[in-house]
């Protein structure tokens, strides 16, 4: 059951999602110069939605900040030969390894684009990160939007999510149980907007 049924776009709350964490690795101030403000979520429970994933995003990152080839890859975007496309789409390759498409790399896409457009920043090339906005959400729609309906939309994203971190971890600190905190919140946040949609229809 796809988003749209319950009067939710799939679409929509990915666009704004994208945006959420451009905004967020950027900041406010530099991305209110080159993104654009978006309007198009259409209620309240987008917007919560588009929040409770960011925050999931940003958790997903923090695991992706210690894979040295990612790291290096997102460094090569400001340099090295190639057009910033074919990195771009080298990076997505490297995202979506053998085809295999997955919540979590779903997120992690989102995570290294917004990396990567604070890197086109420090680099003093504002339209770089235009552009990698531009493909990200061009990927997203040509590649990702359908798998995201046949899974149920982005209500069914959540409790996939929410145990990605905690998959693997033997000892947790307190930082580690923060973080846990958080998904499971997030996790309670989907249930809760999801039996609300569910009642409705």
């Amino acid at each position: 059951m796809a988003c749209e049924e319950n009067g939710m776009s799939d679409e929509r709350i990915g666009e704004a999602l994208i945006g959420e964490v451009f905004r967020e690795e950027l900041g406010d101030e530099q991305a209110s110069l080159i993104l654009p403000v978006n309007t198009d979520l259409k209620s309240k429970q987008e917007e919560k939605i588009v929040t409770q994933l960011g925050q999931m995003i940003r958790i997903i990152g923090d695991r992706v900040k210690d894979d040295k080839e990612f790291q290096d890859a997102i460094d090569g975007m400001a340099k090295g030969p190639g057009t910033l496309r074919d990195k771009f789409l080298q990076l997505v390759a490297k995202v979506f390894e053998h085809g295999q498409i997955t919540w979590e790399r779903i997120a992690v896409l989102f995570y290294v684009a917004g990396k990567m457009a604070v890197r086109m920043m420090g680099a003093s090339l504002p339209q770089s990160v235009k552009d990698i906005l531009s493909w990200t959400v061009d990927f997203f729609k040509t590649k990702l939007l359908g798998w995201i309906h046949d899974h149920g939309g982005w209500i069914n994203s959540f409790s996939e999510l929410a145990s990605v971190p905690l998959r693997g971890v033997s000892c947790m600190s307190s930082n580690t149980t923060r973080l846990a905190l958080i998904f499971i919140a997030g996790l309670a946040l989907g249930s809760i907007i999801t039996w609300k949609l569910a009642k409705r229809t």
